[in-house]
């Protein structure tokens, strides 16, 4: 299993608008960038993710898991684009802000703390286990 960082701005998809689709899911369309794009191709089913409100919020808010791996992004024609789905696990306990991830010296490696435009991202067990433990989950 890998684990993976899902960035959204919540004015556009939010944890509540994730959690309102179930076991469903949602596609993670909307990807334009090449580095995302690939980190997206490499997912498979089960492999869980953290659910991160970008701009104002800033923080980690939820767990999701990819329900569908990779397929077209339905958002546009461009075959270049593809996206997987991905549905709510659950909710943190207690969000973990970026100041908390960029002040752990256990987290000074993570893609978060050191690119924090990148809208998909690995994320390594032992970086997903500080996380969890930091949210009280």
């Amino acid at each position: 299993m890998a684990y993976w960082l899902f960035k959204s701005e919540p004015s556009t998809w939010s944890w509540d608008d994730q959690l309102a689709k179930g076991e469903a899911g949602e596609e993670w369309d909307g990807v334009r960038n090449y580095q995302a794009r690939n980190h997206m191709r490499t997912m498979k089913i089960g492999d869980l993710g953290f659910f991160y409100h970008s701009q104002k919020d800033k923080e980690i808010v939820g767990i999701v898991e990819v329900c569908a791996e990779v397929h077209p992004d339905s958002s546009t024609d461009d075959e270049r684009w593809e996206c997987v789905d991905i549905k709510a696990v659950s909710s943190l306990k207690s969000p973990v802000t970026l100041t908390q991830v960029k002040d752990d010296p256990r987290l000074q490696d993570m893609v978060l703390a050191n690119n924090t435009r990148l809208s998909v991202q690995p994320v390594t067990k032992a970086e997903w286990d500080i996380v969890l433990e930091m949210s009280g989950t």
